[in-house]
């Protein structure tokens, strides 16, 4: 065995091993990397590859956003429930009460609840992913990965919030009598389309975030303002007419009125929620295009 390793050239074995050559073992390192990990060049937005091939990540980073947001909290996911229900209950003494905006015949806490079940959902999803990659910049400075991952995370963390919200929401339509049809199927059709509108807006925001730090401050303004432009205390039914094509712009308004059609066995607006569809896809790809072509200077910038 020893007349076999001596007979060994120095150009059969690595340098390296050589010097830790073992009777039993030879082992030859290669020149070159075996595998190059590095930022994709295709022209497409959205490389569903990516969070296929990511997935792991993706499910480790929501895991750690859910920890993170009742981490040393002494109500914990109830928080999910109380921001939700005391706007309700505001909402319902200012507006339904003293103000008495109509609420298409149905209870107004529980219209006005079934419009802050998905809003609350969407704004907390859009603000936490547009601060998200500014939360995560040891993580991007140090290692390549898909960076869409990072607010995708963020929004997807939103959804556990969504179902425990969703359960007091089971309780109200129990308590006003409002009993479950065939229209509940699209809740989850709905669902899927607003999380596809918050990874939007929140892939835009945060990419923008990272070159100017006034998105973290004019953010939440905005959502406030947005608020008030999308069918939550009112209806859309009380816009004229006239004017309702102005009000389906927004995004959400096709989906929060098809969220009610949903609860309260009411037509579905299917024109609405085929603007609505439009609109939020044309909004993931522009934020996906933007966001791709920001990403090279994270790094540098973050």
């Amino acid at each position: 065995m020893r007349e076999q390793v001596k007979s060994l050239s120095t150009s059969d074995v690595n340098p390296v091993v050589e010097e830790h050559l073992s009777p039993r073992r030879v082992i030859s390192l290669p020149e070159k990397p075996i595998v190059v990990i590095e930022p994709s060049r295709k022209w497409v937005a959205l490389n569903l590859r990516d969070f296929w091939n990511y997935r792991d990540l993706l499910y480790i980073l929501t895991q750690r956003d859910i920890k993170v947001r009742y981490k040393q909290t002494v109500l914990g996911a109830a928080w999910a429930i109380i921001q939700p229900l005391f706007t309700m209950l505001i909402f319902t003494v200012f507006f339904g009460k003293l103000a008495n905006i109509p609420s298409d015949g149905i209870p107004y806490p529980i219209f006005a609840y079934a419009g802050l079940l998905p809003w609350t959902f969407f704004s907390n999803a859009v603000t936490n992913s547009g601060n998200s990659l500014i939360g995560s910049s040891n993580l991007i400075t140090k290692v390549y990965f898909p960076r869409m991952i990072i607010p995708t995370a963020s929004v997807t963390a939103g959804l556990v919030d969504f179902a425990i919200a969703f359960s007091l929401l089971i309780v109200l339509m129990f308590y006003y009598g409002v009993g479950f049809s065939w229209n509940m199927l699209m809740v989850p059709v709905l669902l899927i389309l607003t999380t596809l509108l918050a990874v939007g807006v929140g892939m835009w925001m945060s990419a923008l975030n990272v070159k100017y730090r006034d998105i973290r401050y004019a953010l939440p303004f905005v959502i406030q303002l947005l608020m008030f432009a999308t069918p939550i205390i009112y209806p859309s039914s009380l816009m004229p007419e006239k004017w309702r094509w102005l009000l389906q712009i927004n995004p959400l308004v096709g989906q929060i009125e098809g969220y009610r059609s949903a609860f309260f066995n009411r037509p579905f607006d299917w024109t609405g929620l085929g603007i609505s569809a439009l609109v939020t896809f044309a909004i993931l790809i522009y934020a996906a295009y933007n966001f791709r072509r920001m990403e090279k200077s994270f790094a540098d910038v973050i």
